[in-house]
């Protein structure tokens, strides 16, 4: 009709074009989102990088942290600077490395970590989140619940490594995340992540703690804690890659293959 605005424009296609715009929008908004973390990419062999990315990297945005923990930009385009000790099979793409040295501590492979906060992670109320039970107020043990403080810790060749001294809860989640361990008479503490424990029980009944992953003497390399009742998200990667690492390096016939 002459003079309509509106009589030949079809109301579904209108509609599916408007839902094709947004869904595009939507994928470069999520692209973008996404690349928050881990940008500029870096070539495998040479380390070059784009020093002025534009596609799909995001401008910067400013995080406030809680608890007055301070300001974070992401993305901020920091490399990583970190030197780890290992070498590159091949220089072509896509060759793995191996470590050199101690491979527990090369920080490759299982035993890689991130450059996360060297601060305590905190509870909602901005209270250190895990901590020994020594210092736990309220927590306890479940009633009925085996005290493994004072059983013994057996690394994968069935030798002691040490005692249970003490046991770190979570006390956000109310999980046991860590065990103290006491290396020797009077000696070093080490922190064992929960996730790397089963429980056994040896001759006589006498219950221990077996860690599969690592020897009882690589016990003695594990990273330390700056303090002795706290430990930071930095220190939590680190000794988790440990443990992860003992999964491959800790013994050479792991790094076999099956067949």
């Amino acid at each position: 009709m002459t003079g309509s605005l509106v009589g030949n424009i079809d109301v579904a296609q209108v509609v599916l074009y408007a839902f094709w715009l947004f869904f595009a929008g939507l994928i470069w908004y999520l692209r973008q989102e996404d690349r928050r973390e881990g940008y500029p990419l870096e070539e495998d062999v040479t380390g070059r990088y784009n020093k002025s990315p534009w596609l799909f990297v995001p401008p910067k945005k400013t995080f406030v942290l809680p608890h007055g923990q301070g300001i974070r930009h992401a993305p901020d385009f920091k490399r990583d600077e970190r030197t780890f000790s290992s070498r590159r099979i091949a220089p072509a793409p896509g060759y793995p490395s191996e470590p050199v040295g101690n491979p527990l501590l090369a920080g490759i492979g299982p035993g890689s970590w991130a450059e996360r906060s060297d601060k305590p992670d905190v509870t909602a109320h901005g209270d250190a989140r895990i901590v020994p039970l020594r210092v736990a107020e309220g927590f306890g043990l479940a009633e009925g619940a085996t005290d493994p403080r004072g059983l013994a810790v057996l690394g994968c060749d069935k030798h002691v490594a040490g005692t249970i001294k003490d046991i770190w809860v979570d006390r956000a989640e109310h999980l046991i995340r860590y065990y103290e361990v006491e290396l020797g008479e009077g000696g070093r503490t080490v922190l064992l992540p929960n996730n790397f424990v089963v429980y056994q029980t040896g001759r006589g009944n006498l219950r221990h703690l077996y860690v599969h992953a690592v020897t009882a003497a690589q016990f003695a390399d594990v990273p330390a804690t700056a303090r002795p009742e706290l430990v930071t998200l930095l220190e939590e990667d680190k000794i988790a890659a440990y443990f992860g690492a003992g999964l491959l390096y800790a013994d050479r016939f792991r790094q076999e293959p099956l067949l």
